[in-house]
């Protein structure tokens, strides 16, 4: 797997063609000195991408974070002082440095330097060797979070040979800018190039994976003490392979990773435990809530802590200043670890599964279907789920279903002839719901390889075409069976939870969303038909607007198709046909024009009649016996009989 990273080396910038060469180049590792990528998104081969399954790939992710420090510097500048620093206490092996923008009270930007040591006992003893500020008064909590200060002036010293490991990346958080993104992709050569450079110059980078498990790690070391078994499971995009550059983090807090085991039988000393409330939700809305109370007391960077409690899933949002990275916590739902690791699976079966994936959530994102606020809405998982789908129904499937991931984990053994056991998903009574031991068993990732010899480009329009045609009134998506079943309801879009098959993805989806992703799905056909890069020159239009960029580019976020397109305006105010009164006169509004003359005949002739009728009326009730009070409806002439009507 190829990771892309960004940097603001102060080189010379490369023409288009250079660059987009470096992005498409395979990652060669041990050919070139890192420090030699002078490219701005050059290539770096990452110590966790030999492995393949997911539990191996997170395991990896933790040890790194066990052996990393993170100290906020002045600059960049400052890197060879703290390495030559830092290296008193062990070997560095990799150091990588971002950069958060400061906000008007704050006196600029903040510099963090990402230090990684060949061991954990070498990241230890730096982070021992910290001390408490005395002109910073606060919760003296030790944490892997520091900053370098000054130190005494260096004296005048013969200059040894001692040489400082190249920094991997500068600025290595910043997202290119779309301006940037445009410029590569139209300068790509096919549509195929345009979705890999996407993927490949968009995607979460290494850096970015490195600060959220030190995140993960914070959170574990903070209750580790009073739960020594406490674990933190990251799932969603920053965990799976699909997230993106500045992409939240989603993390589950087990407070017993170890409470499904049996216990002991021969051991006769148990715990004195605290009596939990018998509702469940209620537990956890409680633990929530105070493990908010310790977040927003006692960690470093941690700001912003809103607490969510009464919401379908509780959780604990916050922001961690020093990571620039928003969180959301919830706890005991082991449902997305699990998903996270069926779409991690996914990915890894297919290398195109993931930048079909990026472009087509991209594409939402610039068309309006995706919004970062909850709503009614698709979101990014269901995207996900029609993407998964799409590669399953293909008469050469690229994914396998479910059901058959299954059949082949059952099959394929590990060799010591030991399946790993089912793991359970949901509470502890008889209608928990089981998940296979397919997520588990490593052979299942080379148990299935496609025929499917389908470009990106292709399977591009394929989706496209694929969704513009589905029966979204009558079938709902089903990636267990790899097909359709009827709708068990009437939501406008029916996705089944492949892990909880009772629940639908998009059930948050309403009806107007849902008709707008087929006018865009159709939209977005037709301007991939009209607008390759042969077609773009030969009608002498701007060369840079073809393939992705006219589905996404700029004038794409300025011209986004809305259901509300679809209806036109009233033609004039049903108030207007009954008043008398000149509309300058009565409210400042211009009298009614009519486009097309009969219309302002027929209008005239309801006009004519509609005022001989309320005159036949007025005659008859002047000429009513009875000598009855009469009342006149207001803003009409009308008088009707009787004390006692009402206004209406």
């Amino acid at each position: 797997m190829l990771h892309i990273y960004r940097t603001t080396l102060r080189t010379q910038r490369r023409t288009l063609g250079d660059q987009l060469g470096r992005v498409l180049q395979p990652a060669v590792t041990g050919m070139m000195p890192l420090s030699t990528l002078q490219s701005p998104w050059p290539i770096r081969h990452c110590s966790a991408n030999h492995v393949r399954t997911f539990d191996t790939m997170l395991k990896a992710r933790r040890a790194e974070a066990r052996r990393s420090v993170l100290v906020q510097v002045s600059s960049e500048r400052s890197y060879n002082e703290l390495y030559r620093y830092c290296s008193q206490f062990g070997e560095i092996t990799s150091a990588h440095h971002y950069r958060v923008d400061g906000d008007s009270s704050s006196d600029g930007d903040c510099h963090y330097i990402l230090l990684e040591y060949k061991n954990r006992e070498e990241a230890d003893a730096a982070m021992q060797s910290g001390v408490f500020s005395t002109e910073r008064p606060g919760v003296r909590a030790r944490s892997i979070f520091m900053w370098f200060r000054t130190g005494p002036k260096p004296r005048l010293v013969t200059p040894t040979n001692d040489t400082v490991r190249q920094l991997a990346l500068v600025d290595g958080s910043r997202p290119i800018d779309e301006q940037e993104l445009n410029a590569l992709l139209a300068s790509a050569e096919t549509i195929d190039d345009q979705v890999t450079v996407l993927h490949r110059v968009t995607k979460l980078n290494d850096l970015g994976k490195r600060l959220r498990f030190l995140a993960v790690r914070q959170l574990e070391s903070s209750l580790q003490g009073m739960f020594p078994q406490a674990v933190a499971h990251p799932f969603g995009s920053s965990v799976n392979g699909y997230g993106r550059m500045g992409c939240d983090l989603d993390v589950i807090l087990d407070l017993d990773c170890r409470s499904g085991e049996p216990p002991d039988r021969n051991a006769r000393l148990v715990y004195h435990t605290k009596a939990t409330n018998p509702n469940e939700r209620t537990q956890v809305q409680r633990q929530l809530e105070s493990i908010g109370d310790v977040l927003q007391l006692f960690l470093p960077g941690v700001n912003s802590v809103r607490r969510i409690l009464k919401a379908r899933v509780p959780i604990v949002k916050y922001h961690h200043e020093h990571l620039d990275l928003e969180i959301d916590l919830t706890m005991n739902n082991k449902a997305g670890v699990y998903m996270s690791e069926l779409l991690y699976l996914f990915g890894e079966l297919d290398h195109r599964v993931r930048p079909l994936t990026f472009a087509v959530r991209r594409w939402a994102q610039a068309v309006g279907l995706t919004n970062q606020a909850p709503g009614y809405w698709i979101t990014n998982f269901s995207l996900t789920m029609l993407v998964m789908y799409f590669l399953q129904q293909l008469p050469a499937p690229i994914l396998p279903s479910i059901n058959k991931l299954i059949q082949l984990s059952a099959a394929a053994k590990e060799s010591n002839g030991v399946v790993p056991p089912l793991a359970r998903l949901g509470g502890d009574g008889e209608d928990a719901e089981w998940v296979c031991s397919f997520l588990k068993n490593p052979s299942i990732y080379e148990c299935f390889r496609s025929t499917n010899q389908s470009t990106l480009e292709e399977l591009l329009h394929q989706f496209f075409t694929f969704y513009a045609q589905f029966d979204f009134n009558q079938r709902a998506i089903s990636l267990n069976i790899a097909g359709t079943i009827l709708k068990p309801d009437h939501c406008p879009m029916y996705i089944v939870n492949p892990l909880e098959t009772v629940l639908n993805v998009s059930k948050n989806v309403n009806l107007e969303e849902t008709e707008l992703f087929r006018i865009q799905v159709r939209n977005a056909l037709w301007l991939l038909e009209t607008h390759g890069k042969e077609a773009v020159v030969q009608a002498g239009s701007e060369p840079s607007e073809w393939g992705l960029v006219s589905l996404f580019g700029p004038r794409k976020q300025l011209e986004r198709i809305t259901p509300q397109m679809f209806f036109t305006k009233r033609m004039l105010n049903v108030k207007d046909i009954f008043d008398e009164v000149p509309a300058d006169d009565a409210t400042g509004r211009h009298p009614a024009s009519y486009r097309n003359p009969a219309v302002k005949n027929q209008i005239a002739s309801i006009h004519r009649s509609t005022k001989a009728a309320i005159g036949k009326l007025q005659g008859g009730s002047a000429g009513g016996a009875n000598g009855g009070r009469s009342t006149v409806v207001e803003g009409t002439n009308v008088k009707l009989k009787g004390g006692n009507t009402k206004r209406r």
